[in-house]
């Protein structure tokens, strides 16, 4: 019997070797407008005191809202010049308020494909008579507002724009945390080009891992570095709590 229960486990193993891991489920991707936030000593929605050149973004509905000092909801925000930033969600706006665009079962607006926001309806189609929910004329297809840092030295903007927002948490790739404001860049080296940045407490998706020159941040010094999309590198010394993944 015990013989028996050896063979099967080891043909079991075999068989799990030989299937390929199982990809990750894609986060949902949506081209809208950003706007920039500016408000520099207010408050957010989440209670963070906003400072000059932060990093953070802020969605039309609370069910995006992560916590203060927290990153559970993060988004990837590129911008047509090939930049991009991982930043957290930590403000509501613009515009309205209960707007999730990005869900199927989005709280409000449910008329609205998902993926299209309300403002950009109101703007572009004159939905609800061109006003959002506050019965204010909508002056702007704005469906982001991104924080003076993000905006300025994350995606180098100099006016408002259209970009590609990932909503990284309605993907299932394994992530880790970024401590501090770090560079990201087009490859697994120091002297790499900067493509953009992961701010401060972003929960960031980890595709593969490679090795490459040593990099020093706040989890230490390693030579390991994590490709977050395409084209767009980290190195491991940046990112806390990031579970082992497969070679790039």
């Amino acid at each position: 019997m015990t013989r028996r229960l050896l063979v099967i486990t080891v043909a079991l193993l075999a068989v799990a070797q030989v299937l390929p891991a199982q990809a990750a489920t894609a986060a949902r991707l949506y081209r809208v407008y950003a706007t920039r936030e500016g408000l520099v000593g207010g408050t957010t929605a989440n209670g963070h005191v906003i400072k000059d050149r932060d990093h953070f973004v802020a969605l039309p509905s609370r069910r995006g809202l992560s916590g203060r000092d927290s990153g559970d909801l993060t988004v990837r925000v590129c911008a047509t010049n090939g930049r991009c930033e991982w930043a957290p969600v930590w403000d509501v706006g613009p515009w309205n308020v209960k707007d999730d665009y990005w869900n199927d079962d989005r709280e409000m607006w449910t008329d609205l494909p998902v993926g299209k926001p309300q403002a950009q309806a109101a703007f572009e189609d004159g939905h609800n008579g061109g006003k959002d929910q506050f019965g204010r004329k909508v002056g702007s297809p704005a469906a982001i507002d991104l924080a003076d840092g993000t905006f300025w030295d994350g995606l180098k903007l100099t006016g408002s724009s259209w970009v590609t927002v990932q909503f990284l948490w309605t993907g299932s790739a394994p992530t880790g945390t970024v401590r501090a404001l770090s560079v990201v860049r087009n490859g697994p080296r120091g002297s790499a080009a900067a493509v953009g940045f992961a701010a401060a407490y972003a929960r960031v998706p980890l595709a593969c891992s490679v090795e490459g020159e040593s990099a020093t941040g706040s989890e230490g010094t390693s030579t390991t570095w994590y490709r977050l999309s395409t084209g767009k590198y980290l190195g491991a010394a940046h990112i806390a709590g990031a579970p082992a993944v497969d070679a790039c």
